[in-house]
């Protein structure tokens, strides 16, 4: 996003947005919400930074965790890294020094934050449903003899993820709201205003048909092996497949689905009559739902294929089909964020120009 609340002598400087009201102080709402996502970060922090030291608390005997050291330490100080950007962003959103940071450093980190815990926010309810009225080692607990963590850990760490959620994505849309609520105002196709499609020029809409077709790939296996399907998975990673991973793959498929048609809803300016707003919402939440968790999963499969050693049990590692599902994914998210923000830059750039006329 290429957006500026300044007037338009500072829009060649930082971005294409005539003036809008400026956000106001935090307020105790925006106050309240800060400290809120900053405290529900501390248990998941505290609890892996104790991994990476060593600590064994919250991983029993036999968990697949154990399997891997360095790939625990990896994907647990990427984690760690991710939390403490969550406590950067609730400052950002809510003190005064927040307002002079331009769109690009503020908008990656809160796409990325949004996408790596809009899943959660879905999914997790949806396994304690599961495990509820169905799968009864749902939630992640995996098979009674090896389970992967202990049972405490999953209330404690995914309830945080999901007030994390809540008070960061209430803070980022009053304070977007505030500061650029002119770039998603309006209706598709709607009749007197810059249309969208005529905004982007064909390599963005080619590249979100491209993307569009690229997130079928993932989203069939994805479907595929939430419905049973084996194709492609190792035998531990079957062994410890319950009713609580297949709606992980359930939702990471929907979210690719999501995440293609509103980006190609958005560069064709189709349906008409729809709100931009909700297009803009629902592109940004999924592709970088998309994009985060398929380069997290990336970056973990491939770590745990290099540090395998010759006499590993290949059973335990992640496939070549899963490295390029994942793969495909963060690549399918990328480019269907990267034509998201095509459209909003061009709908700053739009606003400066009528703002200066």
């Amino acid at each position: 996003m290429t957006f500026s609340r300044s007037a338009s002598r500072s829009t060649s400087r930082s971005a294409d947005v005539p003036p809008t009201s400026r956000p106001g102080p935090a307020g105790p709402l925006r106050s309240a919400l800060r400290v809120l996502a900053m405290v529900a970060c501390l248990p998941y922090i505290a609890l892996k930074v104790a991994w990476v030291a060593g600590s064994r608390i919250g991983i029993p005997d036999g968990s697949g965790l154990l399997d891997h050291r360095v790939t625990l330490i990896v994907a647990n100080g990427l984690s760690v890294l991710a939390d403490a950007i969550v406590v950067l962003l609730a400052l950002l959103l809510t003190r005064p020094w927040g307002l002079r940071v331009r769109a690009w450093p503020l908008g990656f980190p809160m796409w990325a934050a949004t996408g790596l815990l809009a899943p959660i926010m879905a999914g997790y309810p949806a396994q304690l449903v599961v495990a509820a009225f169905g799968d009864a080692d749902g939630g992640g607990s995996g098979p009674a003899a090896e389970p992967f963590l202990d049972a405490w850990v999953f209330p404690v760490v995914y309830g945080g993820f999901i007030v994390q959620g809540l008070s960061l994505g209430t803070l980022f849309a009053l304070y977007a709201h505030d500061r650029w609520s002119p770039v998603w105002a309006g209706r598709l196709g709607a009749a007197g205003s810059a249309g969208l499609a005529s905004l982007v020029g064909p390599r963005v809409r080619v590249a979100a048909v491209a993307g569009a077709v690229l997130a079928v790939g993932p989203a069939a296996l994805h479907a595929a092996w939430a419905a049973g399907s084996t194709v492609g998975l190792p035998a531990r990673y079957l062994a410890e497949y319950h009713g609580d991973q297949a709606v992980v793959d359930l939702v990471r498929a929907l979210f690719l689905g999501v995440a293609a048609i509103a980006t190609l809803c958005l560069v064709t300016d189709r349906p008409a009559g729809r709100r931009v707003r909700t297009a803009l919402a629902w592109a940004w939440v999924a592709s970088g739902a998309a994009g985060c968790w398929g380069a997290y999963m990336t970056l973990v499969s491939v770590v745990a294929r290099v540090s395998s050693g010759p006499m590993d049990d290949a059973g335990k590692t992640p496939t070549t089909l899963m490295i390029t599902t994942y793969a495909g994914e963060m690549i399918t998210g990328f480019l269907l964020a990267g034509c998201l923000a095509a459209v909003v830059a061009a709908r700053s750039r739009c606003l400066a120009r009528g703002a200066a006329a």
